[in-house]
């Protein structure tokens, strides 16, 4: 009895000890993922004489990022078939399961792979496999690693009429198959950075200070006063069945949902506003809509927009945030996306390169709008023929060709332009001393145009009552938004960029269509 209970205690010793060595791997393991390193793929302890665990799940980009430890080491492959070349008794599989650009090649043969034939016969293109082997060094060009499969499991077969196959497919075409789409190397790209430039988001504002507000997709306001919002409502579809007023002639909103008319957000700088008012510096990051009759290269109906406000700012001090966010964000997506920028500057656009490295390590340059249309007019007098819009003046909103010949030609870098006229900007933005200027700004970058819009808020409220009888709103419809300007007003400013916009810059995308999972525009709202 003295010796069973002795090998017992024995026994729950080894035990207490593997377990504290699989929860201290486990810490480690994931400290180096917080760190941005490829973690070494972990495996489960086992107790002497017992059979080998299954290894846990690698992912391809750990493996290929791995240094040499991981030769000789069982590893798990879960992922997507992108090419199978047979060669009667071995079988090279492309496999990738979107955590890098690159997939990793697995071997199989028909002596070290169970049931070799029935296997690779259930194998095609996009099928879904699970592979279990040891890596060893390749002997392929352009690849450190190879799995040599010792099983196969097909989690997912595909069949023949799968539309991605081993060959160069048009963005149009992608478009069609938006649920699919992200399986080629592209999309899956965008993806990446997208998201890479989303979190970097997140924490540039999160070291600024910044606090993060959700803001209304929801509202009863139009925060630009252009109008072209979609209509939110539980009213009948039919027109003829909608409640009228006492007229019979106008739509009699009470009845609706919220009982007044409610659309969905073109921007939530107006509620990020108030929170700017009693937190300081805040941000937004989130859907927003517009229903634009656009069908260019540049516009979508939904679309993200990142706006921050800051109290007690002014127009200089959104021009020096501005640039501080895009270049860390953009430094930051780099660093994690080595192997999707790289991809993006071979195949897509061999000067992205240098366009970033001037973005990231180069001041921008600042030009009032008066000097950009000074410039501007002595280009166009050279030859008005190359030009769409040669008709430039003060009061002139700058076309596409304007601010990509200021960004791409004459400084060659990102330019911010500010001051505009004040009739071509929004009721909200301050007007300048001159009177005919207000205190905004447009950052434009090569390639894009304009990428952010930004201004200082009009924080008087005499001042911003004039400007929305200018701009033909009712004062009733914004009076929470001019009791900031009642209750312990002070200067404030703030600006927007469209993501989306952000992402087609970074990655060379020349279509919005392809910087976003689901496109929506006009005739489109597929899947």
């Amino acid at each position: 009895m003295r010796s069973q209970a002795l090998g017992c205690r024995l026994m729950l010793g080894c035990q207490l000890v593997l377990a504290c060595r699989a929860l201290s791997g486990g810490a480690r393991l994931g400290a180096r993922r917080l760190a941005g390193a490829a973690p070494r793929v972990a495996f489960m302890s086992t107790t002497v004489g017992a059979p080998a665990a299954a290894p846990r799940r690698t992912m391809v980009r750990t493996l290929l990022e791995s240094d040499e430890a991981i030769v000789s080491s069982p590893v798990l492959i879960k992922g997507w078939v992108r090419t199978v070349r047979d060669q009667k008794t071995l079988s090279f599989i492309n496999v990738n399961d979107g955590s890098s650009l690159e997939g990793v090649q697995i071997v199989a043969d028909a002596e070290g792979t169970a049931d070799y034939a029935a296997v690779m016969a259930r194998i095609g293109t996009g099928a879904a496999i699970a592979a279990t082997g040891t890596v060893a060094r390749s002997q392929g060009k352009g690849q450190l690693y190879e799995v040599q499969a010792s099983s196969i499991e097909v989690v997912g077969e595909c069949d023949d009429s799968f539309p991605l196959q081993k060959k160069r497919h048009s963005l149009e075409f992608l478009r069609s198959i938006a649920h699919l789409r992200a399986r080629t190397n592209t999309i899956g790209a965008i993806a990446r950075v997208r998201s890479a430039l989303a979190q970097a988001t997140h924490a540039f504002f999160a070291n600024e200070g910044f606090t993060y507000v959700q803001t209304p997709l929801i509202t009863a306001s139009d925060c630009e006063g252009a109008g072209e919002m979609f209509r939110v409502s539980t009213l009948p579809a039919q027109l003829s069945a909608m409640p009228r007023d006492e007229s019979g002639k106008e739509l009699d909103f009470s009845k609706d949902f919220f009982g007044k008319p409610a659309f969905l957000t073109v921007s939530g700088q107006l509620a990020a506003e108030t929170y700017a008012c009693a937190l300081g510096s805040v941000y937004t990051f989130g859907p927003t809509f517009r229903a634009e009759n656009s069908q260019t290269n540049r516009h979508l109906a939904e679309f993200h927009m990142i706006e921050p406000e800051i109290a007690f700012a002014d127009l200089f001090d959104v021009m020096d945030n501005a640039e501080r966010y895009v270049k860390y964000v953009v430094r930051e997506a780099r660093e994690r996306c080595p192997g999707d920028f790289a991809f993006f500057g071979s195949l897509v656009d061999k000067e992205l390169p240098a366009r970033l490295d001037v973005l990231v390590n180069e001041p921008f340059e600042r030009v009032p709008y008066t000097t950009a249309i000074e410039l501007l007019r002595a280009e166009i007098a050279k030859d008005p023929s190359k030009w769409e819009f040669p008709q430039v003046e003060f009061g002139t909103d700058l076309a596409s060709e304007h601010e990509r010949w200021l960004t791409e030609s004459h400084f060659r870098k990102p330019v911010f332009v500010y001051n505009y006229p004040r009739e071509i900007k929004s009721f909200y933005m301050r007007d300048n001393e001159d009177g005919k200027t207000v205190a905004a700004t447009d950052l434009l970058v090569p390639g894009i145009g304009e990428l952010i819009g930004g201004s200082q808020r009009e924080e008087r409220l005499e001042q911003l009552k004039l400007k929305m009888r200018e701009s033909g709103l009712k004062e009733e419809d914004y009076w929470w938004y001019l009791d900031l300007r009642r209750f312990g007003t002070v200067p404030h400013a703030g600006y927007g960029l469209g993501f989306e916009r952000l992402v087609c810059y970074v990655t060379a995308t020349a279509n919005i269509r392809d910087a976003i999972a689901f496109p929506r525009f006009p005739g489109g709202c597929e899947f």
